[in-house]
């Protein structure tokens, strides 16, 4: 690596990730999910550039929906980092500018290296050694690729072709192809094609020249949004949120089309490490520990007559007998059974399911649903009644708030709650219960160690998220 230079992690955190519901939706979309051990991808990505030899204290890119998700797995992973907050989603080629606008300010010669939040690498220390070795061509001028070198003829990957040697292990970018068909695939395979992996490193001055060429309106909209930055901070935490309307005047376009793929300054760093982008159930299934007919299982699941299933259950037992090639999903409220290569399907499902109100919740949130303080999950429901599973954070406490259709019981269950009714203090411990009024300002906080459980009865004529007036807020949803 040259000099004293540290690369700066760009890790781009805003996707949906709808090819891999149920588990996967819109409000805890796959990045944050512990999808193959007891960590989210995007923590395996922060501790993947953990090395301060090597990497700087990364930026993450991620929507204003995701900052305490991202804050609280920051904070897991025992990282800091910048968190720029998008107002919307513009592809990645406007989040990049963005990022890289920012950076320059700080270090005109600044090098990043831009992933994504939600790929696997089983070989940190390899991917360590990657970006070292792509540093110097970065330094002079490349826009590096990251190429995988396939394991297989996969039809679900964009391709590189390497051309001329440029330094040590980086050449020069014969061609970028896209997802190629299965003949085509073997091909590539034969020929030394890489699998291109989307990640990238390179000067942000660099390529902001290079998108400058390409897609002015997108440079020039970046470099309004990096002088307009808005700094805050909520629930003790620090944000940068990008103007919307000066973000909306970007055209939306991947890095891809934006810039890669049309300029002369591409190259390609062949890794040696295995990698997935996680794309499906099927790649889960590939990348999983499988027993001797192929099956890969995760929870609570019993298997008989099975060959080249993956079955994921969380809460209930899950049962397959006699079925090949499929994938089986049980969530808490839904249920997924599909061929394992079924990936567009299931973007038109989530989309059939968000355009229907009845069914709108599903493809948007999980029933355990995740806030800032903690978190909430429905138990029972009737047709004037609601009742729900709550969880404070130690130290966290709600917003200041009143109901105008309903009135709540609270009981505790772990944990002692300091319950605030309009104006008026009182401890509740375990096994105690407190009435709140209907149209009563009202405010929970957990002043112990321990989370703070107990069980929430909403009882009224309206029982809908958005019958929360707030009047004082630790995270600014007033």
């Amino acid at each position: 690596m040259s000099g004293e230079t540290r690369i700066v992690p760009v890790i781009l955190s805003g996707g949906a990730g709808t090819r891999l519901w149920p588990a996967s939706r819109e409000a805890h979309p796959k990045q944050f999910l512990p999808l193959l051990g007891d960590r989210s991808t995007f923590e395996d990505t922060l501790t993947r550039v953990s090395d301060r030899s090597v990497f700087a204290e990364p930026m993450v890119v991620t929507g204003e929906d995701f900052r305490f998700l991202v804050a609280d797995q920051l904070t897991r992973a025992g990282v800091a980092g910048r968190i720029v907050l998008e107002p919307m989603r513009r592809d990645s080629g406007p989040a990049i500018a963005v990022a890289a606008e920012l950076l320059r300010q700080k270090d005109p010669d600044a090098v990043m290296l831009v992933l994504a939040a939600d790929h696997l690498v089983t070989d940190p220390q390899a991917f360590t050694a990657t970006a070292a070795a792509g540093l110097d061509a970065a330094q002079a001028g490349a826009l590096v690729t990251f190429g995988i070198r396939p394991t297989q003829p996969a039809t679900g990957y964009g391709y590189v072709r390497p051309g001329a040697t440029m330094d040590g292990r980086v050449n020069m970018v014969a061609a970028f192809v896209e997802k190629p068909d299965a003949e085509t695939a073997t091909r590539f395979l034969a020929e030394g094609y890489l699998w291109n992996s989307g990640n990238f490193l390179f000067r942000a001055d660099v390529f902001l020249g290079e998108l400058k060429r390409f897609e002015p309106e997108i440079a020039a909209a970046a470099a309004k949004v990096a002088t307009a930055i808005a700094r805050d901070e909520a629930g003790g935490i620090s944000f940068e949120r990008i103007d919307r309307e000066l973000f909306a005047a970007s055209p939306a376009k991947s890095v891809d089309y934006a810039v890669m793929e049309r300029t002369d300054r591409a190259a390609v760093i062949a890794a040696d490490y295995a990698w997935s982008d996680l794309g499906s159930w099927n790649a889960l299934w590939e990348i999983s520990p499988k027993d001797a007919d192929g099956n890969a299982a995760r929870g609570a699941v019993s298997l008989i007559g099975a060959r080249n299933v993956f079955v994921v259950s969380e809460e209930v037992h899950t049962a397959v007998i006699g079925l090949e090639d499929i994938a089986v999903v049980a969530t808490k409220d839904a249920v997924l059974v599909a061929r394992r290569d079924v990936a567009g399907d299931l973007k038109t499902l989530v989309g059939d399911l968000r355009a229907d109100e009845t069914t709108r919740r599903l493809a948007d949130e999980h029933r355990k649903v995740l806030r800032p303080w903690g978190s909430y999950e429905g138990v029972d429901r009737g047709t004037r009644f609601q009742v729900k599973r709550i969880v404070v954070k130690p130290g966290a406490r709600l917003s200041l708030q009143k109901h105008f259709h309903r009135s709540e019981h609270w009981v505790v269950v772990t944990g002692t709650a300091t319950v605030e009714i309009d104006g008026v203090e009182k401890l509740v411990r375990e096994n105690e219960s407190v009435y709140i009024p209907l149209g009563a300002w009202h405010r929970l906080t957990n002043h112990g160690r321990i989370d703070l459980e107990l069980i929430e009865v909403q009882s009224g004529s309206y029982l809908g998220e958005d019958d929360i007036v707030r009047s004082q807020d630790d995270y600014k949803r007033v």
